[in-house]
Formats: C-alpha cells, structure tokens, sequence
C-alpha cells in the first residue's frame, strides 16, 4: 500500500531523513521506533505532504504522491494524528471532527453523522465533551480527539505521531487498546512511538531509525527480543 524508496529530507543543509526506504501492506500496522531526533516526526510529515521531499519516491497505493499537496494526499486515503495532537482549540470537540470530515467531497451528510457516532463509541468522553472547546480538554481527551478527526476521512492508512506522549499510564492503555481494535479492523496503520514495548506489541511489522537512516527491521517480535533494541529502547537487556 505505501513504499518509500530512497526517500530524502532536509531543513536546510541539515538533512533529517537519509534515504528511507520502507513498504507497509494492506492491513499491517508497522511501528517506527528511534530516538528523539531520529527523524520519525519528519518523516511522518513527508508521508503526509506537510514536508517537501529532498529526494526519492513515495508511492501510495500504486501511485507517485511524492509532489502531491497534503489534502491531495487525505483524499487518497492518508490521514495524520500528529505529535502534539494539534487540535484547534478554539472549536468545539464536535466541529474539529467536522473538519476531520471536510476533506471528502460530496460525502452524505448522514454519513458524516454516523461517523461522528462512531467516534463517540470509541472514546465516549468524546461525547461527554462534544460542546467543549478542544483547547478545555486534558491530554488524553485531546489525543482521543486528534486520532478520531483523522478517522473521520475514512482513510486507508492511519499515520499515528508520538499518540503517548505525555499522556497518564491509563490513558495510554485506553489509546493502544484503540489501535489494537483498528488493527482488528484492518485498517493499515504507520506508528511513530517512543514507548517501544508497547508499541512493538502491537506492530506486525517494525522499523529503527538512528539519525536519519533504517538501521534495523523485523516483525515486532524480533524487535521486542533483539538484545540491542532491548538495550537502546526497552531499558533491558
């Protein structure tokens, strides 16, 4: 479904991606593991088209996106939670999945709603707070917000930036339990995360980046058992 081949980006002269290349199947979730610094949030923003590539190929779906604007990339079917959730916090919880929804053309309004409805399973505090500004929300309700806006297009593939950061251990837990039922639901997923065992156990698939560049690849569990990756991320040996 996506394929990376050599792909470049740079701020500047200093270069922050160095010649990615990855694949991501139909229905896989693949975990991105790294240090700060790594270049996994950049990378994450060249998938989305919120950076310019500085070189290579982006391939989604059958079809070069590497030139393409974002919102041409959410109608193709990629939509991003990013670092930091980025809500718009002067709008309610209810208008930021409108938004969410904004970008598909001509879609059934009644469909937006059954959506929305949907979202609200997931996270009910979602539905608790619909009326509230997103800038009122703790954390964790922020995180739930920005993942189910991106939802709201419907996409293919589900790219999820740092989804723990800063976020009390029982929301977390609510959040991998998330993307354990998305997975459960085929959705392809792209996961950038700090919190390796977690993130590793829910991965068929993982990448390691180490400044700029793929240095490791496995299935989550060769990752989660291999003695350096132990050692760099897991804080075991």
């Amino acid at each position: 479904m996506l394929k990376l081949n050599s792909v470049r980006i740079a701020y500047g002269a200093i270069e922050a991606v160095k010649g990615v290349s990855l694949q991501i199947r139909q229905g896989e979730v693949v975990t991105i593991i790294g240090a700060n610094g790594a270049g996994k949030t950049s990378l994450l923003k060249g998938i989305a088209g919120l950076e310019p590539l500085a070189g290579g190929t982006i391939t989604f779906d059958g079809q070069d996106c590497s030139k393409l604007p974002a919102h041409r990339r959410v109608g193709m079917g990629i939509a991003l939670s990013p670092e930091g959730r980025g809500v718009f916090a002067d709008q309610t919880v209810r208008d930021n999945l409108l938004l969410g929804a904004y970008a598909v053309k001509g879609r059934d309004p009644k469909r937006t709603e059954e959506l929305m409805e949907r979202e609200y399973r997931r996270f009910p505090r979602l539905r608790e707070r619909q009326n509230q500004y997103a800038g009122t929300l703790s954390g964790g309700e922020q995180q739930m917000l920005a993942m189910s806006r991106a939802l709201m297009s419907e996409p293919k593939m589900l790219l999820l930036d740092e989804p723990s950061l800063g976020l009390a251990p029982l929301i977390i837990k609510d959040i991998f339990k998330a993307i354990q039922q998305l997975r459960d639901a085929g959705l392809t997923i792209l996961l950038v995360e700090q919190m390796a065992m977690q993130a590793l156990g829910v991965a068929d698939r993982a990448y390691v980046l180490e400044t700029g560049r793929v240095t490791l690849e496995g299935t989550g569990k060769q990752l989660l058992d291999d003695p350096k990756v132990r050692a760099a991320y897991l804080g075991t040996h």
